[in-house]
């Protein structure tokens, strides 16, 4: 299995999930013609996406998914309960093309979990199995639950929202009271706190590698969450670079995991 982040944060996601058999976005917060430009540094064109997976109906997961799956007749996957949020956002893609599931599925060789999570609107986690092979990626949430907890556990790879930093969030200047709340609300994002709350738990169960996710532009910093973590981490009980590895998503595609 192949894995990529072509994107995070509050400005789109995207991330590329390729198997002997399956080449799958997760998401697709970028315009189509971007979306195509970063798919081509991993030579892959645009008519080998066998679907897209859709998390929920925020336009920065899914900016480009009606644009590129009417352009290269590419099917979209998501909850049954998404797709009501979804209708006004993909107005060209084909009836064929529009797949709901309620509950594990397959696109060809990859087992999909889909798992539901605490946000302002219908939102869904996923893990992803092929062989021997687990990767969890999980944004989007105000708070974990064991249901969650227990589905990821020992995922090799686990995309984790690290989306703001208690303090930033708090003494910023550019969000109204409102927002700051429903941000730190249990149904907005993980802070850093949160994340390295969950990655003790994932060290636990298995897991090595860790990518935090979905920064805030505004209240997060690639640096501060990765040192403000790795600090609690050790609090805990848990070395990274030892007992773990962490990573952070940026704008940018990112590192290539490849998992046997």
């Amino acid at each position: 299995m192949r894995v990529i982040n072509l994107a995070s944060g509050s400005d789109g996601n995207i991330t590329y999930i390729e198997t002997e058999s399956s080449k799958i976005l997760l998401d697709d917060g970028l315009s189509c013609g971007e979306t195509v430009k970063r798919l081509d540094l991993l030579n892959v064109k645009p008519n080998e996406i066998d679907a897209i997976l859709v998390t929920h109906q925020h336009i920065d997961h899914v900016k480009g998914v009606d644009v590129f799956s009417s352009k290269y007749n590419v099917p979209v996957f998501t909850h049954k309960d998404v797709w009501s949020g979804l209708n006004d956002k993909l107005i060209k893609t084909s009836d064929k093309n529009r797949k709901s599931f309620d509950g594990d599925f397959n696109i060809k060789d990859i087992e999909i979990v889909p798992i539901e999570v605490s946000h302002d609107v219908k939102c869904f986690a996923y893990t992803l199995k092929n062989g021997n092979s687990k990767i969890s990626i999980v944004t989007d949430l105000g708070k974990t639950s064991d249901l969650l907890l227990n589905k990821i556990a020992s995922s090799q790879l686990v995309y984790l929202e690290a989306n703001y930093d208690k303090n930033m969030l708090a003494n910023g200047n550019k969000y109204p009271l409102a927002l700051k709340r429903r941000i730190a609300g249990s149904q907005g994002h993980l802070s850093n706190d949160d994340s390295a709350k969950t990655i003790k738990l994932l060290a636990e169960s298995g897991t090595r590698q860790i990518v935090l996710s979905h920064l805030s532009k505004e209240n997060n910093s690639p640096d501060l969450a990765y040192e403000y973590i790795s600090r609690k981490l050790l609090e805990y009980g848990v070395e990274e670079g030892v007992d773990i590895k962490i990573d952070v998503a940026s704008p940018r595609p990112g590192a290539i995991f490849r998992l046997k």
